[in-house]
């Protein structure tokens, strides 16, 4: 709720809020009410630890719901292990914390390697041939920037500055002149939200304008055009899901009711119960993996832990949030990443192709020009 992953801490709570509150409007968990206990670990992992260590031996909770980010769900899920809670982890993508034999912890998102697959399967199919990532030195942003560039090299380009910085970073005016200085055809930013800002600011003032670019966590929250205006125009984003998937799109309605069933009541419900607050993915994030938790108790028909444990790993099936599965190890295999474009304010669905409601524009304008 604050610290480093305050914004998209608190827009996946929202979620988690939404979805206890309509599961006990229809009569609860095992025909009892939920009571939602919420704490700040203030986005640092020794805080959680001790957290949940409170909450599950001194408070004796029931059911516990994941922090947000890999580096604090990796420490928590060391927990939640040891005292059999099982965990649908609705903010972690890093596909280390799920193949190391732990049992009760369960991915919701699509890994962290593939975040950037369709910002580069673009660029490939437009014939570009050299990108430049740059990513803070963590867990998560660190998997997606070497999952890209894996993907390049399997797609024909050759990554030509891969480059680190410490957590929190502020200046980024020596990497950024350092790619310049490579003149690459793309350049992609594994980033959160206030290094998303920064990069795309500085990028401008450094007269950075490759022919695509594109940042991942964060570029997808409405603020990121608030606060950039003009600037975020053109900024390609990854997203594992999007309100603008409920929407309108040319030639009638994305068919939905299979893929994301309830999603459109959800986003309803959501602008009801929050009326003026984002919606992005890490929303319905929170939302798919409670209720993912709250169905299997409900399947189980106990708070056993391995009956719950078995209810999840047999659920295979779509969600608010899409396609739901995870092998034996808790590993997601069947949730697709999109690939979005800010255009005109908005942002548009550009990959997968099925998906899409509008073309990349491409390549990028000069700066002045957009």
């Amino acid at each position: 709720m604050s610290g480093q992953y305050t914004e998209l801490g608190n827009t996946i709570h929202r979620g988690q809020q939404l979805c206890v509150r309509q599961v006990n409007a229809r009569g609860g968990v095992l025909g009892r009410q939920l009571q939602l206990i919420v704490e700040d670990d203030q986005s640092r992992a020794a805080d959680a630890v001790a957290i949940y260590e409170r909450l599950i031996t001194r408070d004796k909770v029931d059911l516990v719901f994941s922090p947000y980010s890999s580096p604090i769900t990796e420490a928590v899920a060391n927990v939640t292990e040891k005292h059999r809670r099982p965990m649908v982890a609705a903010g972690a993508a890093t596909t280390s914390i799920f193949k190391k034999g732990r049992k009760y912890i369960f991915m919701l998102l699509s890994p962290a390697a593939v975040y950037l697959e369709g910002l580069v399967d673009i660029a490939a199919k437009r014939g570009l041939k050299t990108i430049a990532v740059l990513y803070e030195d963590t867990l998560f942003p660190k998997a997606i920037a070497l999952g890209a560039v894996e993907i390049a090299k399997k797609r024909g380009m050759q990554a030509v500055v891969v480059e680190a910085y410490p957590k929190e970073t502020k200046e980024f005016s020596a990497i950024l002149n350092k790619i310049k200085a490579s003149n690459p055809d793309v350049v992609a930013a594994a980033t959160y939200f206030d290094d998303s800002i920064a990069v795309i600011r500085q990028m401008k003032t450094a007269g950075l304008n490759p022919r695509m670019h594109a940042v991942t966590v964060g570029g997808d929250l409405p603020k990121f055009h608030e606060v950039l205006g003009r600037d975020a125009e053109f900024v390609y984003g990854a997203s594992q899901w999007l309100p603008e998937l409920v929407t309108l799109r040319a030639g009638g309605l994305i068919p939905i009711a299979r893929q994301y069933p309830g999603a459109r009541e959800f986003t309803e419900d959501y602008a009801k119960e929050f009326p003026g607050a984002d919606l992005s993915y890490q929303t319905a994030q929170g939302f798919a993996a409670c209720r993912i938790l709250l169905d299997a108790v409900a399947r189980a028909g106990s708070l056993d832990p391995d009956k719950i444990r078995d209810a999840i790993l047999k659920f295979e099936g779509n969600t608010v949030y899409g396609a739901f599965k995870v092998d034996a190890d808790g590993f997601q295999t069947a949730h697709k990443m999109v690939m979005f474009q800010w255009l005109d304010g908005k942002k548009a669905i550009v990959w997968p192709e099925e998906l899409a409601v509008d073309r990349p524009r491409f390549p990028t304008p000069p700066w002045d020009k957009r």
